[in-house]
């Protein structure tokens, strides 16, 4: 039973960060744009928190699915930026570090939440359930919160990939040369069928897992002060 609420709590995070945060996640890509003075995305309808403005059919079912996706992305023009390497980089930043910020928030409810719970308690980034009153709601609750934090990080470090169209490809530029970027514009087909069979493969699953799990640890630690308190 509790593996079905699981699954059905799981899915259901998923498609609230379809609604909700990933309208975040890309209104983050368009204000810091229009901040930066380009009012490319503002034209297009896009400096708004309204999810049909930004979601991807396509992508949204393979995020309800696999946990990975993507939204419509955001049109730039990097010419209208103030300065251009550096303006281009912190516009596609801006979606990572949103859900970043997202998930930093979801720790902390899942922090309170578990500190008024008798029954739960997380450890190195597991939960566990200690025998008592099996407070239903408060399980749905704290399961919710805790898909939550892992989907918003999983989203950002997969979206921190230094591959064409993540957004981790924009935010290297930064740092790399001109002959790097037209490396990977003359290459950017076969970049993304390498990328593509690494996917279904599986041989990103390990590296991406573990990252995601550093980086939930390092949020339970920082904020494991919280449930104590509470």
């Amino acid at each position: 039973m509790h593996l079905d609420a699981q699954r059905v709590i799981e899915y259901g995070t998923r498609i609230l960060i379809i609604f909700m945060v990933l309208p975040i996640h890309e209104f983050a890509h368009a204000w810091t744009a229009y901040k930066c003075g380009d009012r490319t995305a503002m034209y297009k309808g896009r400096l708004t928190m309204n999810p049909l403005a930004h979601i991807d059919p396509i992508g949204a079912i393979l995020l309800v699915l696999t946990g990975f996706g993507w939204a419509k992305p955001v049109p730039i023009n990097p010419l209208s930026f103030k300065h251009y390497r550096r303006d281009y980089a912190l516009t596609a930043l801006a979606g990572p570090v949103s859900n970043m910020i997202v998930a930093f928030l979801a720790m902390i409810a899942l922090r309170i939440t578990l500190g008024l719970s008798d029954d739960y308690y997380m450890k190195s980034g597991t939960l566990y359930y200690i025998a008592g009153t099996n407070n239903t709601g408060m399980y749905y609750a704290i399961l919710f919160l805790y898909f939550l934090v892992s989907i918003n990080i999983g989203l950002a470090i997969f979206n921190m990939i230094p591959i064409p169209p993540l957004d981790g490809s924009k935010v290297i530029s930064y740092f790399t040369s001109v002959k790097y970027e037209r490396f990977l514009a003359e290459n950017q087909m076969m970049i993304n069928i390498i990328f593509i069979v690494l996917l279904c493969s599986r041989a990103l699953t390990v590296p991406l897992g573990w990252l995601n799990g550093l980086v939930f640890d390092l949020y339970a630690l920082v904020t494991n002060w919280i449930e104590a308190l509470v």
